[in-house]
């Protein structure tokens, strides 16, 4: 299990992903951004409220941004949290990973954990619907969480060819619909141009076994969609929305 001086790769579906990894270990927030190596320190009440924010490409301009290791050596005695994913997803699949990762010191553990719900009614895929997530909280006197950890890893033992991440860059097999079965090699992330430099065979190999593993855990399958195109998507859906529905 994660403990102090390790870092969380958690999946992103709900509010409840930050409210259990806080009540469990107690970890330093952050929140990531696909184009970037550094990560935004944030508090718990921030980590819950992203679950309802419109996905970002990148951080806001007064955002504060620091590296993994330097967080790692900031509160060697707490557990850091990220959400690769940078957005929520309907819990379906597993979006591109965030470069956020390679930030990790080489002899830090890297713990992949998947959180998914019954009902699936409580995700938050689409942003600002606090009222509907609420009534569907409510409306059902029981909810069952399934969190998964895999095995941890740290990047210096991870070669270019994925070697030393045992079984978990395995693929998944489950079925899902058309947009869940579009593999991330064909196209990839439209937002994966980096302002960090490009990254090398073993970072790669890195972010493989860190998605594979999720993807593993969650029973879903990874694709290339990311953060681009659901802040495109969302754009899209709101287009014919009633202001006044929004928040619905």
């Amino acid at each position: 299990m994660p403990g102090p001086g390790d870092i969380v790769a958690a999946s992103f579906t709900s509010p409840i992903d930050a409210i259990y990894l806080g009540f469990i270990f107690d970890p330093i927030f952050t929140a990531s951004y696909p184009n970037s190596r550094k990560v935004e320190h944030i508090s718990f009440l921030q980590a819950i409220l992203r679950a309802f924010a419109s996905p970002r490409v990148y951080p806001p301009a007064t955002a504060h941004l620091v590296d993994l290791a330097t967080l790692v050596q900031q509160y060697p005695d707490r557990t850091i949290a990220t959400f690769p994913e940078c957005t929520t997803t309907n819990a379906r699949a597993i979006l591109p990973l965030s470069r956020c990762l390679l930030s990790a010191p080489s002899n830090t553990k890297i713990f992949p954990v998947s959180l998914r719900y019954t009902s699936a009614d409580i995700v938050t895929p689409l942003p600002g619907r606090y009222v509907r997530f609420l009534w569907a909280l409510v409306s059902e006197w029981k909810h069952l969480a399934r969190v998964r950890v895999a095995e941890p890893v740290t990047s210096g033992k991870i070669s270019a060819d994925g070697s030393g991440s045992s079984g978990a860059t395995r693929r998944a097999t489950y079925d899902t619909n058309y947009l869940d079965t579009f593999d991330a090699a064909q196209g990839g992330d439209s937002s994966s141009a980096s302002d960090d430099g490009t990254i090398t065979a073993s970072e790669t190999a890195l972010l493989n076994h860190v998605a594979d593993a999720l993807a593993r855990l969650g029973r879903v399958r990874r694709v290339g969609l990311g953060v681009r195109e659901k802040e495109d998507f969302v754009r899209m859906w709101t287009r014919n929305k009633r202001p006044w529905l929004w928040w619905l």
